[in-house]
């Protein structure tokens, strides 16, 4: 069975760290693109970062850019996200994603209507 287990979401303040984690089984991991997307109370769900296996390269949204980390450790079938410098506006419900069909290339992240396996979501909350 397809599982995509979330953890590492809290309560930290304004400047802190957060890392989250997703780990992954029943899938292949290894070969399907990997997205990490966040929905704050009212807003739409927003792409924050991927791993597109097709170029092999790490994708970043605007807003997280610089501050946020994507990673994928293979021996343990998990992908991270690792979260510096957190704002009050980081403050959403976050979801790992992973996609078949590897959309994700070329400059961009696939929106989240393309990606087929999710996580539970954790909840991010950045106090300032």
């Amino acid at each position: 069975e397809v599982q995509f287990v979330e953890s590492g979401g809290g309560l930290v303040q304004a400047g802190g760290s957060l890392r989250l984690s997703c780990t992954a089984s029943g899938f292949a991991f290894d070969y399907y693109d990997i997205g990490w997307f966040r929905q704050a109370p009212g807003k739409e769900r927003e792409g924050v970062s991927c791993i597109s296996r097709t170029d092999g390269r790490t994708y970043y949204s605007d807003s997280v850019k610089g501050r946020f980390t994507i990673s994928s450790d293979n021996a343990k079938n998990t992908v991270y996200l690792q979260m510096n410098s957190l704002k009050p506006e980081d403050t959403a419900v976050y979801y790992c994603a992973a996609d078949p069909a590897n959309n994700s290339a070329f400059g961009r992240c696939a929106p989240p209507r393309l990606f087929d396996y999710w996580g539970q979501g954790t909840q991010v909350t950045v106090s300032s």
